[in-house]
């Protein structure tokens, strides 16, 4: 069992595990847009147990006048087949280490209303509820 970074010939191994949470999106979609948040720095995080993807963070360090230096975590999930089994709280683990290394401030993240289970996870392991977060569609046109 080993925590690492993914590298891009991963993505696939990747998106499996992400596609649990993030249920409407495409493979194609999570590539293209993998690529695009290179440039802040997003790194692809999993706990492996060899070549098997157990949990899944995707995580970037940033700065901005609310949060300070802080590390956001965009995604964290666990493959089904291996939640309640405390690797969703070894990752958090992880990433409070990776954010004292990277001198953050804060780890911040955001979670739908709808996951009561997510926060009741996040209140046990330190987190508290700061803000709303705020959302308006722009529609595009073709």
């Amino acid at each position: 069992m080993q925590i690492r970074e993914l590298d891009l010939k991963e993505l696939l191994t990747a998106y499996e595990v992400v596609s649990q949470l993030r249920t409407s999106l495409s493979y194609k979609e999570f590539e293209d847009l993998i690529y695009d948040m290179r440039d802040m720095d997003y790194k692809m995080l999993g706990i492996m147990d060899g070549e098997v993807l157990i949990t899944y963070a995707g995580v970037a360090v940033s700065t901005n006048l609310y949060h300070k230096r802080h590390l956001y975590i965009y995604e964290l999930v666990t493959d089904e087949k291996y939640r309640d089994k405390k690797y969703g709280k070894m990752m958090l683990d992880y990433l409070h280490d990776y954010a004292k290394m990277g001198m953050c401030e804060n780890i911040v993240l955001s979670s739908g209303f709808e996951r009561e289970d997510a926060h009741r996870f996040y209140k046990k392991n330190g987190f508290i509820k700061k803000s709303f977060v705020f959302l308006k569609a722009i529609k595009q046109e073709v």
